[in-house]
Protein backbone atom coordinates (compact mmCIF):
# COMPACT_ATOMS: atom_id res chain seq x y z
CA UNK A 1 0.00 0.00 0.00
CA UNK A 2 1.49 3.31 -1.04
CA UNK A 3 0.56 6.97 -1.20
CA UNK A 4 -0.20 8.81 -4.42
CA UNK A 5 3.47 9.77 -4.59
CA UNK A 6 4.39 6.08 -4.62
CA UNK A 7 7.20 6.32 -2.07
CA UNK A 8 5.78 6.03 1.47
CA UNK A 9 3.55 3.19 2.72
CA UNK A 10 0.06 4.46 3.44
CA UNK A 11 0.01 3.02 6.96
CA UNK A 12 3.18 4.98 7.87
CA UNK A 13 1.73 8.20 6.50
CA UNK A 14 -1.55 7.55 8.27
CA UNK A 15 0.13 6.85 11.59
CA UNK A 16 2.04 10.11 11.28
CA UNK A 17 -1.24 11.94 10.73
CA UNK A 18 -2.49 10.56 14.05
CA UNK A 19 0.50 11.80 16.04
CA UNK A 20 0.95 15.51 16.75
CA UNK A 21 4.13 16.73 18.45
CA UNK A 22 3.19 18.30 21.76
CA UNK A 23 6.29 19.08 23.79
CA UNK A 24 5.09 16.67 26.49
CA UNK A 25 7.48 16.48 29.49
CA UNK A 26 9.07 13.02 29.50
CA UNK A 27 9.59 12.67 33.24
CA UNK A 28 6.43 11.25 34.82
CA UNK A 29 6.84 13.15 38.09
CA UNK A 30 7.08 16.41 36.16
CA UNK A 31 4.15 15.38 34.00
CA UNK A 32 1.95 14.84 37.04
CA UNK A 33 2.41 18.36 38.35
CA UNK A 34 2.94 20.50 35.24
CA UNK A 35 0.10 21.41 32.86
CA UNK A 36 0.96 21.00 29.20
CA UNK A 37 -1.21 23.86 28.01
CA UNK A 38 -0.27 27.44 28.95
CA UNK A 39 -2.24 28.96 31.84
CA UNK A 40 -4.12 25.73 32.44
CA UNK A 41 -5.05 24.18 35.76
CA UNK A 42 -4.93 20.39 36.00
CA UNK A 43 -6.62 17.65 38.03
CA UNK A 44 -7.16 13.89 38.08
CA UNK A 45 -10.75 12.62 38.11
CA UNK A 46 -11.63 9.01 38.99
CA UNK A 47 -14.20 8.00 36.36
CA UNK A 48 -15.40 4.42 35.78
CA UNK A 49 -12.30 2.98 37.42
CA UNK A 50 -9.82 5.14 35.48
CA UNK A 51 -7.97 8.28 36.56
CA UNK A 52 -8.59 10.85 33.85
CA UNK A 53 -6.18 13.77 33.60
CA UNK A 54 -7.98 17.00 32.72
CA UNK A 55 -6.70 20.51 32.04
CA UNK A 56 -8.97 23.55 32.21
CA UNK A 57 -8.38 27.09 30.98
CA UNK A 58 -10.14 30.10 29.52
CA UNK A 59 -13.48 31.63 30.47
CA UNK A 60 -16.98 31.50 29.06
CA UNK A 61 -19.36 28.67 28.21
CA UNK A 62 -17.80 25.20 28.65
CA UNK A 63 -16.20 23.64 25.56
CA UNK A 64 -14.80 20.09 25.71
CA UNK A 65 -11.86 19.22 23.44
CA UNK A 66 -11.20 15.52 22.81
CA UNK A 67 -8.00 14.37 21.09
CA UNK A 68 -7.62 11.40 18.76
CA UNK A 69 -6.14 7.95 19.33
CA UNK A 70 -2.38 8.09 20.09
CA UNK A 71 -2.83 11.75 21.01
CA UNK A 72 -3.30 13.73 24.23
CA UNK A 73 -4.82 17.01 25.30
CA UNK A 74 -1.79 18.93 24.06
CA UNK A 75 -2.78 17.96 20.52
CA UNK A 76 -5.07 21.00 20.70
CA UNK A 77 -2.25 23.45 21.49
CA UNK A 78 -2.33 25.27 18.11
CA UNK A 79 -6.00 26.17 18.66
CA UNK A 80 -6.05 26.88 22.38
CA UNK A 81 -5.38 30.62 22.31
CA UNK A 82 -8.29 31.54 20.05
CA UNK A 83 -10.75 29.12 21.59
CA UNK A 84 -9.88 30.15 25.17
CA UNK A 85 -10.80 33.75 24.36
CA UNK A 86 -14.47 32.74 24.15
CA UNK A 87 -14.83 29.49 26.08
CA UNK A 88 -13.82 27.68 29.22
CA UNK A 89 -11.86 24.80 27.72
CA UNK A 90 -12.04 21.34 29.30
CA UNK A 91 -9.26 19.21 27.82
CA UNK A 92 -9.02 15.61 29.06
CA UNK A 93 -6.64 12.82 28.15
CA UNK A 94 -8.78 9.84 27.11
CA UNK A 95 -8.25 6.67 29.14
CA UNK A 96 -4.92 5.03 28.33
CA UNK A 97 -3.58 8.22 26.75
CA UNK A 98 -1.29 10.96 28.04
CA UNK A 99 -1.48 11.04 31.84
CA UNK A 100 -4.77 9.15 32.17
CA UNK A 101 -4.64 5.60 33.48
CA UNK A 102 -5.52 2.41 31.59
CA UNK A 103 -6.60 0.11 34.42
CA UNK A 104 -7.91 -2.91 32.50
CA UNK A 105 -6.06 -2.31 29.20
CA UNK A 106 -9.42 -2.47 27.40
CA UNK A 107 -10.53 0.37 25.14
CA UNK A 108 -13.75 1.11 23.33
CA UNK A 109 -15.34 4.31 22.13
CA UNK A 110 -18.51 3.32 23.92
CA UNK A 111 -16.48 3.28 27.16
CA UNK A 112 -14.79 6.61 26.48
CA UNK A 113 -18.26 8.02 25.79
CA UNK A 114 -19.34 6.85 29.24
CA UNK A 115 -16.14 8.33 30.67
CA UNK A 116 -16.96 11.71 29.15
CA UNK A 117 -20.47 11.72 30.56
CA UNK A 118 -19.11 10.73 33.98
CA UNK A 119 -16.59 13.56 33.81
CA UNK A 120 -19.33 16.07 33.00
CA UNK A 121 -21.26 14.80 36.01
CA UNK A 122 -18.24 15.25 38.30
CA UNK A 123 -17.65 18.75 36.98
CA UNK A 124 -21.30 19.66 37.47
CA UNK A 125 -21.82 20.46 33.79
CA UNK A 126 -25.31 19.70 32.56
CA UNK A 127 -24.75 20.87 28.98
CA UNK A 128 -21.62 21.58 26.90
CA UNK A 129 -20.29 22.22 23.46
CA UNK A 130 -17.69 19.69 22.30
CA UNK A 131 -15.07 19.08 19.61
CA UNK A 132 -13.61 15.65 18.90
CA UNK A 133 -10.72 14.53 16.70
CA UNK A 134 -11.04 11.05 15.14
CA UNK A 135 -11.42 8.73 18.18
CA UNK A 136 -12.50 11.81 20.14
CA UNK A 137 -15.26 12.36 17.61
CA UNK A 138 -16.30 8.71 17.88
CA UNK A 139 -16.43 9.19 21.65
CA UNK A 140 -18.77 12.13 21.12
CA UNK A 141 -21.02 10.08 18.86
CA UNK A 142 -21.51 7.47 21.58
CA UNK A 143 -21.99 10.06 24.32
CA UNK A 144 -24.44 12.18 22.31
CA UNK A 145 -26.49 9.14 21.32
CA UNK A 146 -26.68 8.09 24.97
CA UNK A 147 -27.52 11.50 26.43
CA UNK A 148 -28.38 13.90 23.59
CA UNK A 149 -29.52 16.70 25.90
CA UNK A 150 -26.01 17.06 27.35
CA UNK A 151 -24.66 18.67 24.17
CA UNK A 152 -25.45 22.11 22.83
CA UNK A 153 -23.34 21.60 19.70
CA UNK A 154 -20.76 19.14 18.35
CA UNK A 155 -17.85 19.27 15.93
CA UNK A 156 -16.74 15.87 14.60
CA UNK A 157 -13.32 15.92 12.91
CA UNK A 158 -12.20 12.88 10.93
CA UNK A 159 -14.72 10.65 12.72
CA UNK A 160 -16.57 7.57 11.53
CA UNK A 161 -19.56 5.37 12.29
CA UNK A 162 -17.62 2.16 11.47
CA UNK A 163 -14.16 0.96 10.49
CA UNK A 164 -14.10 0.45 6.71
CA UNK A 165 -11.69 -1.85 4.89
CA UNK A 166 -9.29 1.04 4.32
CA UNK A 167 -8.90 1.64 8.05
CA UNK A 168 -8.73 -2.05 8.92
CA UNK A 169 -5.87 -2.55 6.46
CA UNK A 170 -3.83 0.18 8.18
CA UNK A 171 -4.67 -1.20 11.62
CA UNK A 172 -3.63 -4.69 10.54
CA UNK A 173 -0.19 -3.46 9.43
CA UNK A 174 0.42 -1.62 12.70
CA UNK A 175 1.54 -4.81 14.41
CA UNK A 176 3.92 -3.58 17.11
CA UNK A 177 5.95 -0.64 18.32
CA UNK A 178 9.04 -2.25 16.81
CA UNK A 179 7.44 -2.19 13.37
CA UNK A 180 6.81 1.56 13.43
CA UNK A 181 9.48 3.91 11.98
CA UNK A 182 11.58 5.68 14.61
CA UNK A 183 10.38 9.18 13.67
CA UNK A 184 6.77 8.11 14.16
CA UNK A 185 7.70 6.50 17.50
CA UNK A 186 9.27 9.81 18.57
CA UNK A 187 5.98 11.58 17.85
CA UNK A 188 4.06 9.01 19.89
CA UNK A 189 6.54 9.31 22.76
CA UNK A 190 5.78 13.04 22.98
CA UNK A 191 2.23 12.25 24.13
CA UNK A 192 2.70 9.55 26.77
CA UNK A 193 3.54 9.84 30.47
CA UNK A 194 4.44 6.22 31.21
CA UNK A 195 7.03 5.57 28.54
CA UNK A 196 7.38 2.54 26.31
CA UNK A 197 4.91 0.24 28.15
CA UNK A 198 2.14 2.78 27.55
CA UNK A 199 3.18 3.15 23.92
CA UNK A 200 3.03 -0.62 23.42
CA UNK A 201 -0.42 -0.78 25.02
CA UNK A 202 -1.71 1.86 22.61
CA UNK A 203 -0.19 0.19 19.54
CA UNK A 204 -1.65 -3.18 20.64
CA UNK A 205 -5.06 -1.57 21.10
CA UNK A 206 -4.91 0.20 17.73
CA UNK A 207 -3.89 -3.06 16.00
CA UNK A 208 -6.82 -4.82 17.70
CA UNK A 209 -9.31 -2.39 16.17
CA UNK A 210 -8.93 -4.39 12.93
CA UNK A 211 -11.14 -7.07 14.48
CA UNK A 212 -13.57 -4.74 16.31
CA UNK A 213 -17.08 -4.99 14.91
CA UNK A 214 -19.49 -3.98 17.66
CA UNK A 215 -17.97 -0.75 19.07
CA UNK A 216 -18.08 1.44 15.98
CA UNK A 217 -21.13 -0.02 14.28
CA UNK A 218 -23.51 2.93 14.27
CA UNK A 219 -26.59 3.04 12.09
CA UNK A 220 -28.57 5.87 10.54
CA UNK A 221 -31.17 5.33 13.27
CA UNK A 222 -28.45 5.74 15.92
CA UNK A 223 -27.32 9.04 14.42
CA UNK A 224 -30.86 10.37 14.35
CA UNK A 225 -30.82 10.31 18.15
CA UNK A 226 -28.22 13.11 18.13
CA UNK A 227 -30.22 16.32 18.34
CA UNK A 228 -27.45 18.90 18.77
CA UNK A 229 -26.31 21.01 15.83
CA UNK A 230 -23.30 19.06 14.51
CA UNK A 231 -20.54 20.18 12.17
CA UNK A 232 -18.85 17.29 10.37
CA UNK A 233 -15.29 18.19 9.30
CA UNK A 234 -13.43 15.78 7.04
CA UNK A 235 -10.50 15.71 4.65
CA UNK A 236 -11.20 14.64 1.08
CA UNK A 237 -8.03 12.49 1.15
CA UNK A 238 -8.53 10.79 4.50
CA UNK A 239 -6.76 7.39 4.20
CA UNK A 240 -8.78 5.89 7.06
CA UNK A 241 -12.35 7.01 6.44
CA UNK A 242 -13.26 7.90 2.82
CA UNK A 243 -15.55 10.82 2.05
CA UNK A 244 -18.57 8.54 1.65
CA UNK A 245 -18.59 8.12 5.45
CA UNK A 246 -18.84 11.78 6.58
CA UNK A 247 -21.36 12.37 3.78
CA UNK A 248 -23.54 9.60 5.20
CA UNK A 249 -23.13 10.93 8.75
CA UNK A 250 -24.21 14.39 7.62
CA UNK A 251 -27.22 12.99 5.75
CA UNK A 252 -28.40 11.07 8.82
CA UNK A 253 -27.98 13.82 11.43
CA UNK A 254 -31.17 15.79 12.15
CA UNK A 255 -29.23 19.06 12.44
CA UNK A 256 -25.97 18.58 10.60
CA UNK A 257 -23.55 20.68 8.60
CA UNK A 258 -20.79 19.26 6.39
CA UNK A 259 -17.36 20.71 5.62
CA UNK A 260 -15.17 18.63 3.31
CA UNK A 261 -11.68 20.13 3.39
CA UNK A 262 -9.97 20.13 -0.04
CA UNK A 263 -6.58 18.39 -0.03
CA UNK A 264 -7.25 17.41 3.58
CA UNK A 265 -5.91 14.19 5.05
CA UNK A 266 -7.04 12.62 8.31
CA UNK A 267 -7.77 15.43 10.81
CA UNK A 268 -7.35 18.41 8.44
CA UNK A 269 -7.19 21.12 11.11
CA UNK A 270 -3.47 21.73 11.53
CA UNK A 271 -0.75 23.49 9.54
CA UNK A 272 -2.21 25.28 6.51
CA UNK A 273 -5.74 24.38 7.60
CA UNK A 274 -5.49 25.75 11.15
CA UNK A 275 -6.64 29.33 10.59
CA UNK A 276 -9.66 28.40 8.47
CA UNK A 277 -10.62 25.70 10.97
CA UNK A 278 -10.58 28.16 13.87
CA UNK A 279 -12.66 30.70 12.00
CA UNK A 280 -15.23 28.15 10.86
CA UNK A 281 -15.54 26.49 14.26
CA UNK A 282 -15.94 29.80 16.08
CA UNK A 283 -18.63 30.78 13.59
CA UNK A 284 -20.41 27.48 14.17
CA UNK A 285 -20.11 27.53 17.96
CA UNK A 286 -21.28 31.13 18.34
CA UNK A 287 -24.14 31.59 15.83
CA UNK A 288 -25.75 34.98 15.52
CA UNK A 289 -29.06 35.30 17.34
Amino acid sequence: MRTRRGCVPVWVTAMSLFLIQSGFPADEAVAQRTPRLPSATSALHRINGADLYVETLGSGPPLVLLHGFFGCGATWAPHIERLAERFQLIVPDLRGHGRSSFPDKQYSHRQTGRDLLGLLDQLGLSRVRALGISSGGMTLLHAAMSQPNRFESLVLIGATTHFPDEARAIMAQTTSLDAIPSDVVDELRACVARGEPQMRDLVRTFHGFKDSRDDMNLTEQDLRRITAPTLVVHGDRDPFFPVRIPTAIYAALPNGQLWIVPNGDHVPIFGPHAASFQSEVLRFLTPRR
